[in-house]
């Protein structure tokens, strides 16, 4: 193994051709180091301040290997590129809001925001794209095309991004905690809605009773309420909901499926909510309390009831 030192900003340049491969060897300016095993017939430089590429000619060889995650890579363009993501070191910054990139390809493509350009446009509808990714990702909307399925359940997916964070079900991982409680979530997105509960932040609000939401998939939730818009229908009996939440809850009235579990007494439960009033049964928990007579109660709606009877008492 020989530690090479890779030289971004090149000044100089040398090259030794043998066989299919092309090793080049560098001198320049901000060195990373890099592990690599040379070919036998090249020779390690003395100076250090070298680098050495290879490019196959007729067969790709992921010759790079990052030494923090494994990954490998064809060129040293994309493994230098990669390491950034490790360093954090982001180059490039945007002259409008200064916003800052790994590389300058992806500066590029932020930089139309601020121009409103957009280049990448859908034969299928005519929305247009500020990158070439974000329109392949859109047509896949009308193909029907997932081609990122889960090994776990197969669930598929439009982009690897999701299917990573859908993984995160099934290993349990979260890696975004909260610093105000500690509540850890699979996505920076639901860590971010999360946090406006302690913040008070409530962005969202609805056009018509003035209701606010931290999220604005909520507000469109809670939107459906006013409109009656139930968008999400039964195949088996056709019978539809606002979110696709409750179409998922209600499918398993028709599968028997039944998979949330007490741990303390094993009884089953199609939801995730039912179970969890179940084990208040075990631990005592009542924090549903009346605010006329000081009685407490394992669910809400056992809770309601109980105030109606207080109200109908008050009518008589």
């Amino acid at each position: 193994m020989f530690l090479l030192n890779y030289k971004e900003e090149d000044e100089e340049m040398m090259q030794i051709s043998s066989g299919e491969n092309l090793v080049t060897l560098r001198r320049g300016l901000h060195d990373t180091q890099l592990p690599y095993n040379l070919p036998s017939h090249v020779m390690p430089s003395s100076d250090q301040s070298q680098v050495v590429s290879i490019t196959r000619c007729h067969k790709e060889e992921k010759r790079f290997q990052c030494g923090e995650c494994g990954k490998q890579f064809t060129k040293s363009s994309s493994f230098f590129m990669h390491r950034r993501i490790h360093t954090g070191e982001k180059p490039y910054s945007c002259a409008e809001c200064e916003k800052c990139f790994t590389s300058k390809s992806n500066l590029v493509t932020h930089e139309r925001i601020h121009t409103g350009e957009k280049l990448h446009s859908c034969s299928l509808c005519g929305k247009c794209f500020t990158d070439k990714s974000s329109l392949v990702r859109h047509q896949r909307s009308h193909t029907g095309e997932k081609p990122y399925a889960c090994l776990e359940c197969g669930k598929g997916f439009v982009q690897k991004s999701d299917l990573v964070k859908h993984e995160r079900i099934h290993t349990g991982e979260k890696l975004y905690a909260c610093l105000e409680c500690g509540k850890c979530f699979t996505t920076k997105s639901n860590l971010a809605t999360h946090e406006k509960i302690h913040t008070g932040e409530r962005l969202y609000s609805c056009l018509e009773c003035a209701k606010c939401f931290t999220s604005k998939s909520n507000l469109i939730r809670h939107e459906r309420s006013h409109t009656g818009e139930k968008p999400f229908s039964c195949s088996e009996c056709e019978k539809c909901f606002i979110t696709k939440a409750k179409l998922v809850d209600h499918q398993r009235s028709h599968t028997g499926e039944k998979p949330f579990s007490c741990a303390l007494c094993g009884k089953c439960f199609t939801k995730k909510a039912v179970l969890v009033i179940h084990q208040r049964t075990h631990t005592g928990e009542k924090p549903y309390s009346c605010t006329e007579c000081g009685k407490c109660f394992i669910s809400k709606a056992k809770h309601r009831d109980h105030q109606r009877r207080h109200t109908e008492n008050r009518q008589l």
